[in-house]
């Protein structure tokens, strides 16, 4: 699928001799520091090294008095509280957060949802299991705040709620105590918290309200940062605190389910942003698709190292089980939508087959993304209703696409790339009828395309500094990383080269591509990877020039790590920009 390329405006050239004078860096990091609003030393200071002194206080968040007041009664009046989570990761180490942290001040039990009988979201007989389990106080974690109806009958038998949420309320909000930034009254600085931050300011706020010392509290950011890199929340602001601290305390090694998690996966220490996205989360997320969250909550608990290697394991077989559904899943999908006489046609995908696994939908809506660049819907039936997941195209914001054709559905919550609904199965072709209808009036042409965002065009020697081999980690590199934790907000800088030559190419697996890039004038020869790009293959194999978007990566081979190039996109040569 050919991407558009917005190449980034840089800054002058007066601007980046003085932004290299002053912090003594190369005319290309200056460009990428002054692009992220990096010019002085103090902003870099703070950047680089985020401190929980740049936390925000959690008493701005609308709601948290009276949640902070709420939590206390209960544990004063030694109460049962019960933890409730979704069964997704950022669910799932939000629950585990709040239990190993409050499991030394209250009674505490948790429990997730089965994702095939109970759906989404609070449930009645999450509500009825809360009560026949003596509990006070239900706190809901990344869910709860358009649950109007079941948190009326938790009211209803006697049970106080505190919901923990970062979707997108509906036009009625349950009454109970509500911690959510994105409700309208809330002035909270940063409206971007996933669930489990939302939790983590709960207790934050809770200690601060005792006098208490909060660093017990702050060992367990690890838990945020895995719960923010699975959610692909933006990496800004308090986020990026949050992940950069919790991705250090991670790479402690302290905790034996993460531990045996990275062990059952075949990978080590240390730990990025994106082995989070890729390694943890799919194997987290896997437990709740095919088996039960509570086994991820139980992993990411375990103290005991032969106990977590067990969970681990019988984790990783489900993560393999779902990669098998999603492919298959993925192709059967593909199949059934380009069988569709309207395909070509239409601005939106909705596909519906009954015996697809529930727990794989959401991630075959982004494959069919992959190959169809458009907001997609998947459906499968569970108990008897049409019920799927929702991804969107940058800057399409397919909630309120959802949100259009609410006549016709049972139930629906998420926020601005991706949602679940549930509808009765009879509605399945009106809401397909009306969701076009609304992408097709709404969509702007460039979101029909997907846009690569490239932060400069550049010459490949300037990626290195006089005096530097190309056999040697260039010190721009060991500068870019820096600025992780890369993600949403904070992108890993992508480059591009025009004109280039390809050399020693070679074809990996009939599915990835690896050569040499050459740039006439530029004495570096240098190593590039390109996963899953076989379809350029013939286009640098048939010896004309090339442009190349890359990212800076590194590899390892008998000891050795030189830099590598990890290719975002090829096209042909004299191609005009977006």
């Amino acid at each position: 699928m050919q991407k558009h390329w917005f190449i980034k405006q840089g800054p002058s050239k007066q601007i980046i001799s003085t932004i290299e004078k002053e912090l003594k860096v190369s005319p290309l990091m200056a460009s990428i520091l002054h692009q992220r609003g990096l010019t002085t030393h103090a902003e870099i200071r703070s950047f680089f090294n985020p401190t929980l002194e740049q936390l925000h206080d959690p008493f701005l968040m609308f709601g948290m008095k009276e949640a902070v007041s709420c939590l206390e009664k209960h544990i004063q009046n030694k109460n049962k509280i019960l933890i409730y989570g979704d069964y997704d990761v950022d669910g799932t180490t939000a629950v585990a957060l709040i239990i190993e942290f409050l499991k030394s001040y209250a009674d505490v039990e948790y429990y997730i949802p089965d994702r095939h009988t109970e759906g989404y979201g609070i449930s009645f007989q999450g509500v009825e299991y809360a009560k026949n389990a003596g509990c006070n106080l239900i706190i809901a974690l990344d869910c709860g705040v358009r649950e109007v109806e079941k948190i009326k009958h938790a009211k209803e038998l006697g049970l106080d709620v505190i919901v923990c949420d970062h979707h997108n309320p509906g036009d009625e909000l349950p009454n109970c105590i509500v911690l959510d930034p994105k409700q309208t009254q809330c002035t909270y600085p940063y409206k971007e918290l996933c669930g489990c931050g939302v939790g983590f300011k709960l207790l934050q706020a809770w200690l601060q309200f005792k006098n208490e010392d909060q660093s017990k509290l702050f060992e367990s950011l690890d838990l945020v940062a895995i719960a923010i890199g699975a959610d692909i929340v933006p990496i800004t602001g308090e986020n990026r605190v949050l992940c950069s601290l919790g991705l250090k305390r991670l790479n402690l090694q302290k905790r034996e389910g993460i531990n045996a998690l990275i062990a059952s996966a075949k990978k080590t220490y240390p730990f990025s942003l994106s082995d989070i996205v890729f390694t943890i989360a799919p194997r987290i997320n896997a437990a709740g698709r095919l088996s039960s969250g509570t086994r991820a909550v139980e992993l990411l608990l375990a103290t005991n190292k032969n106990v977590a290697n067990e969970i681990a394991l019988e984790i990783d077989t489900y993560n393999t089980e779902r990669r098998e559904l999603d492919a298959e899943t993925t192709a059967e999908a593909y199949e059934l939508i380009t069988s569709d006489a309207n395909f070509e046609t239409q601005k939106s995908t909705v596909v519906y087959n009954p015996n697809w696994h529930k727990g794989v939908v959401g991630i075959v809506a982004s494959r069919l993304i992959e190959k169809k660049y458009r907001p997609t819907i998947v459906l499968t039936e569970s108990n008897g209703v049409a019920t799927g997941s929702a991804r969107s195209v940058a800057g399409f914001n397919v909630y309120e696409a959802i949100k259009s054709c609410e006549d016709l559905l049972l139930q629906f919550g998420g926020h601005h790339h991706a949602a679940g609904l549930s509808l009765n199965i009879e509605n399945i072709l009106p809401f397909k009828t009306q969701f076009e209808d609304y992408v097709q009036k709404n969509i702007q042409p460039i979101e029909e395309f997907e846009e690569l965002k490239i932060d400069l065009e550049i010459q490949l020697n300037e990626l290195f500094i006089p005096g530097e081999s190309s056999f040697q980690i260039p010190r721009l590199y060991r500068m870019l990383e820096q600025l992780e934790p890369f993600g949403p907000g904070n992108e890993k800088p992508v480059f591009c080269v025009k004109n280039v030559y390809a050399e020693n190419q070679r074809l990996l697996k009939d599915q990835h591509i690896s050569f040499e890039i050459i740039q006439p004038n530029c004495t570096f020869k240098l190593r590039t990877i390109g996963f899953f790009m076989a379809d350029k293959f013939d286009l640098i194999a048939s010896g004309c020039s090339f442009d190349c978007a890359f990212t800076l990566e590194t590899n390892t081979f008998r000891d050795k790590t030189t830099l590598q190039l990890q290719i975002r996109d090829i096209r042909e040569a004299g191609v005009s920009n977006l």
